[in-house]
């Protein structure tokens, strides 16, 4: 098997430790291997998304991080069809887009969203 090194920040390291001996990973590597299997499918699954579809794109990100959300509302508003901001805590707010078009087109909002690194959480729901 080859060895790839890696790079975590000490809060996600912390949530890794967390997560490997709550759910009785054998350790990190072995919870890295499940996450990007988890990746790839979830990749697979929006790249196949064609045709009409209605979805909802759910993202949670730090209060000062609104920037990004503005940009890419805009450049994805052929298909935002509502949006919703929220402030959850302190600092966290969640956006929720209700989207509807083509499938590639919520698939590529999505994965905008995703590449974000000031973002926090992504999901995307299907309707």
């Amino acid at each position: 098997m080859t060895i790839v090194s890696l790079s975590f920040p000490e809060q996600l390291i912390k949530e890794i430790n967390d997560l490997q001996e709550s759910r009785g990973f054998t350790g990190r590597s072995e919870l890295v291997r499940a996450a990007i299997r988890l990746m790839l499918e979830d990749t697979k699954e929006k790249d196949s998304l064609s045709g009409r579809v209605a979805a909802l794109v759910v993202v949670t990100h730090d209060q000062e991080d609104e920037d990004p959300i503005t940009a890419l509302k805009h450049q994805f508003e052929g298909i935002v069809k509502t949006h919703i901001h929220s402030k959850i805590s302190h600092n966290n707010c969640v956006e929720l887009f209700l989207v509807e078009g083509d499938g590639s087109k919520v698939a590529a909002m999505t994965k905008a969203f995703q590449r974000e690194d000031k973002m926090k959480s992504v999901k995307l729901v299907m309707i």
